[in-house]
């Protein structure tokens, strides 16, 4: 059985239906809702659990970037930093005489210490010079630059230390802690003209005043006496007594030999 009852209160139209002693709402329309079935129940309950079950869709967060390198005067830091190094000349001094025996141990140390990477050349400008000394020629290469070594290398901490300290090497030329390295104009002009030098330079132990002994040539097993040096003609000027009167010659210095009074 069921009751009706109109409410028109306030001017509401709302209609509320008693059956079987439940409230049922209509809607505005005066309709009643859908009824849910058993099975129609079931489904939204499954749909239900599945969405509390379900993972939630994960949270990206944007990575964080680093910050932007700065730069100065258009050049960021990170691209100085990793921008090769250049190889450079630069001048070792050493002490006197001690210029080969100085690249001998700069060798090895070298190999030593693994520096091969870092140090590329050493080398001690010489030219090759002929001695006449008692009438023998006696052949040697001459430093240029005595006291002086050339290193071509890359300058690093390691490689300063590897350089600095080997056995007779007093500094860099330049400074201590920051040398300077050698004008690549000068370098060339030095190693060049090492490699050109094919002529030796002859010297020789006499001065105006020396006494000498013709050794060959016309005036073989004379004696004369050294009025003027000529080295880069490589002869020499003297008088000898011939017939008891003092003669001017000139002779090579292969052709005398210093005659000790």
């Amino acid at each position: 059985m069921m009751m009706m009852l109109m409410a028109s209160d306030a001017g509401n139209n709302d209609v509320i239906s008693f059956e079987n002693e439940h409230i049922i709402e209509l809607g505005a329309d005066g309709s009643e809702p859908e009824k849910k079935t058993p099975a129609k129940k079931a489904k939204i309950k499954t749909a239900k659990a599945a969405k509390e079950e379900a993972p939630s869709a994960p949270i990206y967060q944007a990575e964080a970037m680093p910050q932007s390198t700065s730069v100065v005067e258009g050049i960021s830091e990170v691209a100085t930093s990793s921008a090769p190094k250049k190889r450079k000349w630069y001048i070792i001094h050493t002490y006197s005489g001690h210029e080969n025996k100085v690249k001998i141990n700069l060798e090895r140390r070298i190999e030593t210490m693994d520096m091969g990477h870092k140090i590329f050349r050493i080398e001690v400008p010489q030219t090759p010079v002929t001695t006449i000394k008692d009438g023998k020629r006696v052949e040697k290469d001459e430093h240029l630059f005595p006291g002086y070594v050339l290193v071509e290398m890359l300058m690093e901490d390691d490689s300063w230390y590897c350089v600095r300290y080997t056995p007779g090497v007093t500094k860099f030329v330049g400074g201590e802690k920051k040398p300077i390295p050698a004008r690549e104009s000068e370098i060339k002009r030095i190693l060049m003209g090492n490699k050109q030098t094919t002529t030796a330079k002859i010297q020789i132990d006499l001065k105006a005043g020396d006494t000498v002994q013709i050794i060959s040539g016309p005036f073989s097993d004379f004696t004369g006496t050294v009025t003027e040096v000529q080295p880069d003609k490589e002869k020499l000027r003297a008088t000898v007594s011939i017939f008891g009167r003092e003669t001017p010659v000139e002779l090579v210095f292969s052709q005398v030999q210093k005659k000790n009074n």
